[in-house]
């Protein structure tokens, strides 16, 4: 990939995309960094200099720029690049502190991790770990760490457990922790060899991902599945589909940094923005409705066999999240696992909070059931039905979303890319708040009484 180039004085040619940008002065590149506008980014750098920026700026001739299709992508690009030139300003700005690396160790079941330092003592981790980076941006590193990890499980733990933690209940970690008991004892050495070998798998696809290669991962994951379907192992050759799909998803995962985006950033995106106005615009083609769209609140539950289920409402103004406006439930019902009942309780006792206002549109996690079970819930409250509050539901396995009043879903990869980014970004945050209520209570419960 190489940067296109525009003179400083055509700043407002830059890109609007998710990507990349460099600051050049006669062939020498001073610095490179990511962003999730490019345009903005820059703009912020000259109209709000930091000191730093006071250092550079006046020797800046030249801007350049390299698109990508998400964030994640930009995240990996610039510390590949910056690993590439090298240049002046990034490498002033840096201490010991500033630049992260993912490091995997050598075992049979690797460990994934990130550090300030490449330099570790061997005791500590008792094999010399392999290491990608450096990453500028810590928690947008962490955040893309979590989300391949829905993708390739990888254990994170320096010393294994007695037990297996949530991860692994999660299906976010192989759990070697377990092979010592006597289940594994049962399952035999042929389908430990086997998990093992997933695992290492697992982590070499991760680390390739952020090193750049993900069309080699794609092709290679799309050879085994051809591979596993000619010898009839469909449970193998499914099991990697789902994967290249989660792995195609997130890839295109638009919203993971923009918290870290510039003042400037967010008056832009702000309330009367004309982001938010072709966004709504868009929106209300869809619902096939003429009501003004402002607020939108995401429903998701989270629960491990029905223990400590959890209901999260997040709430968004006009495309942003408003967290004044967050709330979470403790689901009361008992019994097995019922998705479908826990939506109408956690529906039921919200609406109940007229004082807390009601949305233009409501998004549950879930399918058509879901839908139908929330609708009727809007329509035993008179509040609500008065309000004609639209309620839609998004389905994970295909991202299939169903609109109330519609028989047949509509795929969301086919939907212009503000709606596809604005229902992905909803639908994430409600399952990160629930699932991040009920870690909470399934600590509490872990603690002796």
């Amino acid at each position: 990939m190489n940067f296109t180039f525009l003179s400083k004085k055509k700043i407002a040619r830059l890109s609007k995309a998710p990507g990349v940008y460099a600051f050049k002065d006669k062939g020498v590149i001073l610095y490179i960094g990511k962003a999730t506008n490019i345009l903005e980014r820059v703009k912020n750098h000259f109209q709000q200099p930091t000191f730093r920026d006071r250092l550079m700026l006046n020797q800046v001739k030249h801007i350049g720029f390299i698109k990508t299709d998400s964030e994640i992508e930009a995240l990996i690009l610039e510390a590949n690049l910056i690993k590439k030139y090298q240049p002046k300003y990034n490498v002033v700005w840096r201490d010991d502190k500033n630049y992260f690396f993912v490091g995997i160790t050598n075992e049979d079941f690797p460990r994934i991790f990130w550090t300030h330092q490449t330099k570790l003592k061997p005791k500590t981790y008792n094999l010399k770990p392999i290491y990608v980076g450096p990453f500028v941006d810590g928690k947008a590193l962490k955040e893309t760490l979590k989300i391949l990890r829905k993708v390739f499980p990888y254990r994170s733990c320096r010393i294994l457990p007695k037990r297996a933690c949530l991860w692994y209940h999660l299906g976010r970690c192989p759990a070697p922790c377990l092979l010592k008991s006597a289940l594994m004892k049962q399952i035999g050495r042929n389908q430990i060899s086997t998990i093992q070998k997933e695992s290492q798998k697992n982590v070499r696809n991760l680390m390739r991902i952020l090193q750049g290669k993900k069309f080699q991962v794609l092709k290679n994951l799309k050879k085994e599945m051809r591979e596993a379907s000619k010898i009839q192992n469909f449970e193998k050759a499914t099991k990697i589909r789902d994967q290249i799909w989660a792995l195609e998803r997130v890839i295109s995962h638009a919203k993971i940094f923009n918290w870290l985006e510039s003042t400037t950033s967010r008056i832009r995106r702000s309330p009367n923005s004309y982001v938010w106005k072709k966004t709504e615009r868009e929106l209300k083609k869809i619902l096939k409705i003429g009501k003004k769209i402002s607020r939108i609140e995401a429903y998701d539950v989270s629960n491990i066999q029905g223990q400590e289920a959890t209901g999260s409402m997040v709430t968004f103004i006009k495309g942003l999240p408003d967290k004044n406006f967050y709330r979470r439930f403790k689901i009361k019902i008992a019994g097995k696992p019922n998705d479908i009942a826990m939506i109408e309780e956690v529906l039921s006792r919200r609406l109940k909070h007229l004082e807390w206002g009601l949305p233009n549109l409501i998004l549950i996690d879930g399918g058509k059931a879901q839908l139908n079970a929330s609708v009727k819930i809007l329509n035993q409250h008179k509040s609500a039905k008065s309000a004609a509050i639209s309620v839609i539901s998004l389905a994970k396995k295909k991202n299939e979303l169903f609109i109330e009043g519609k028989k047949e879903p509509i795929l969301l990869k086919s939907l212009p890319r503000e709606i596809f980014n604005l229902i992905l970004q909803l639908r994430d945050e409600a399952h990160r708040f629930a699932i991040t209520y009920h870690k909470k209570l399934r600590y509490k419960d872990l603690i002796p009484k």
